[in-house]
């Protein structure tokens, strides 16, 4: 079976956050890499909240924002429903010891510039196209930049909100 709209969104998101390297102009390498045993791992996680000395950084995580709208889905009889998913992006970077945000700023700016270079046109956000299920407005948030404080990280980190506005026909979730 296929992955729902909604999951295929998020790897679209995901690959798309990959493409932060150096090869393409970035300061910061979020592409896949092969680790010390070989093994080929990621820098960009989708749904993952807790991370340890082991993982890398720069690191990035997608996740949905617990703090969701009451959507209205479809009207009627209808199955059509345009609804709103906002995502909140994490990012977790190696403290400047002078500065340790610094770098949280300089990865934030990134991650924007990443999602904005998703939008095809105006209407084709992520390759979705134009018609349902579709991406029809993507919308980023104000950043917030947060030093090591031993409660949420232990190094310096951001949050930035995403909100995709999608077209969905809620009959078909896997379309």
């Amino acid at each position: 079976m296929p992955d729902p709209f909604r999951l295929r969104l998020l790897k679209a998101v995901s690959a798309q956050l990959k493409t932060i390297t150096p090869a393409n102009g970035y300061l910061h390498d979020l592409s896949d890499y092969t680790d010390s045993a070989g093994r080929v791992a990621e820098r960009v996680f989708r749904g993952k909240t807790v991370f340890g000395d082991n993982d890398p950084r720069p690191a990035l995580a997608v996740l949905e924002d617990p703090r969701v709208k009451d959507g209205h889905n479809g009207t009627g009889n209808s199955p059509a429903a345009v609804n709103e998913l906002r995502i909140l992006v994490q990012g977790f970077v190696t403290d400047d010891k002078d500065h340790p945000l610094d770098p949280a700023y300089q990865l934030s700016a990134e991650v924007i510039t990443a999602l904005v270079k998703a939008k095809k046109d105006t209407h084709n956000i992520f390759g979705f196209g134009y018609q349902a299920p579709c991406v029809m407005n993507l919308s980023i948030g104000q950043p917030v930049h947060r030093p090591p404080d031993d409660e949420v990280s232990a190094v310096a980190y951001f949050l930035v909100g995403v909100t995709f506005t999608l077209a969905e026909n809620l009959e078909t979730p896997f379309a």
